[in-house]
């Protein structure tokens, strides 16, 4: 077989075994393997590296975009300057992802602009880049999507949906008022991951306040209990990010 026939079989074989990177890189890296003196183990190695890295780039950009995170809000610009020593110390050691294997959850608390959405935002998408499958909603969005599934009849599809999720965010929690079935719902999803998936929580209210959520003291503690268990907590208590820019602006325009 000639070596423009044996290179275009060769490049066909490569496109049936859906291998782009190999199609691509195959003739550079066997003249880089020439040049070295590349074993053919070691040239067959870096070949696969390649293609293993290219897939695993293609994951991380398609786990981002399943996982509906706001992806302006990076670690990159979060201050975590700003945070108490302990939370910032956590934030570190989350980023391994370890605590998802556990199941775990984060529970973030502080007051609005403290940086509650961004620090799981940017933690999700470490998270991610790191391999594991999460998913990024409101309280409020979680709870009429699971509403709207009960009324169909498919709140178990629903939830085992969010079942192949290692971690679910669930940002502002107790932000909006709920109704009983509102609560029911939110209850559900919460038990349903209990040391089956982590869930990652930010919220303005105290748990002192979430009988206000799930409106009686038994179904609170119940939710509380299931949270706790096994959890990280992190306490914002720090000043408003944004009041500060607004103070910083105004100082700079007078």
């Amino acid at each position: 077989m000639s070596a423009p026939d044996f290179k275009a079989q060769l490049t066909e074989r490569l496109k049936d075994l859906h291998l782009p990177a190999l199609r691509r890189c195959f003739e550079e890296k066997a003249r880089q393997a020439e040049r070295e003196t590349m074993s053919y183990e070691r040239y067959l190695f870096e070949l696969i590296e390649l293609e293993c890295q290219e897939r695993r780039e293609h994951r991380v950009v398609r786990l981002l975009q399943e996982s509906k995170l706001p992806l302006e809000k990076t670690l990159g610009n979060f201050d975590l300057q700003r945070l108490p020593p302990k939370a910032a110390r956590h934030i570190k050691t989350l980023q391994d992802g370890t605590f998802l294997d556990r199941r775990e959850n984060v529970l973030v608390f502080g007051n609005p602009g403290s940086g509650k959405t961004h620090l799981l935002s940017a933690l999700g998408q470490e998270l991610i880049r790191s391999g594991r499958r999460v998913a990024f909603t409101t309280c409020t969005r979680l709870v009429q999507e699971l509403l709207l599934a009960k009324k169909e009849l498919r709140l178990n599809r629903a939830i085992r949906k969010l079942a192949y999720y290692e971690a679910l965010v669930i940002d502002d929690l107790g932000y909006v008022q709920q109704s009983r079935e509102e609560m029911e719902v939110l209850f559900t999803i919460l038990a349903e991951r209990y040391e089956r998936g982590s869930v990652l929580i930010s919220s303005n209210l105290a748990f002192s306040k979430w009988e206000a959520i799930f409106k009686d003291p038994m179904t609170t503690a119940a939710a509380i209990d299931r949270l706790v268990h096994h959890s990280v907590i992190l306490e914002l208590n720090i000043p408003s990010y944004r009041m500060e820019q607004a103070k910083k602006k105004k100082a700079e325009d007078q």
